[in-house]
């Protein structure tokens, strides 16, 4: 346990270290990994119950020779894809707002440099050292989490867009499928 109090302690101190806006970095961060894995959760877990629902819609359509069908395809469709590709939009933000978070805070950490710069000028280096790494540590942040969320973004919205256009191609099949018998029973 004295493993996981010592890392809880350097945490800190790089939060710290890196001034406030490593805390709105942090918690920047921290939304993006929670809407990330609940979208990731979504779609492992809660929409193959959309898309059976939806499909069901078009089936039902289907043998009932809807007139409709196409409208009951193109709203299941429509449907899964916002449902899918919700909340995806807070992701992307968060992956765009962090590295301009870390400028922030490089910009902060540079202007704490040229306040002691002017106090005590330029012959005290330890005192400009603060600042330099406010600015390091805060660009380092940014960056990193911008990146490590880019990826699992891109790949989040690579994986939707597969499962919405599968699920509109079979909902194609099923309702052609439906016209095709509709169109024979009326050539009979």
């Amino acid at each position: 346990m004295l493993w996981l109090s010592e890392a809880v302690d350097d945490v800190r101190i790089f939060l710290e270290t890196g001034g406030t806006t490593m805390n709105v970095i942090f918690m920047a961060a921290l939304v993006m990994w929670v809407v990330t894995l609940e979208r990731y959760w979504f779609l492992w877990f809660e929409l193959p119950k959309h898309l059976q629902k939806a499909r069901q819609t078009v089936t039902d359509a289907v043998a009932r020779r809807d007139p409709w069908l196409r409208a009951y395809r193109d709203r299941a469709v429509s449907e899964v894809r916002l449902t899918a590709q919700d909340r995806i939009w807070m992701v992307r933000t968060m992956v765009a707002v962090c590295p301009l978070l870390g400028l922030l805070g490089t910009v902060l950490g540079m202007l704490e440099v040229f306040d002691v710069m002017s106090i005590s000028g330029n012959s005290n280096p330890r005192a400009m050292a603060a600042g330099v790494s406010q600015a390091t540590i805060t660009t380092l942040a940014g960056m990193a989490t911008a990146l490590s969320g880019l990826f699992f973004v891109e790949r989040l919205q690579r994986r939707t867009q597969s499962l919405v256009r599968r699920f509109a191609d079979q909902m194609s099949e099923v309702s052609e499928s439906g016209h095709g018998e509709e169109e024979r029973n009326g050539q009979a």
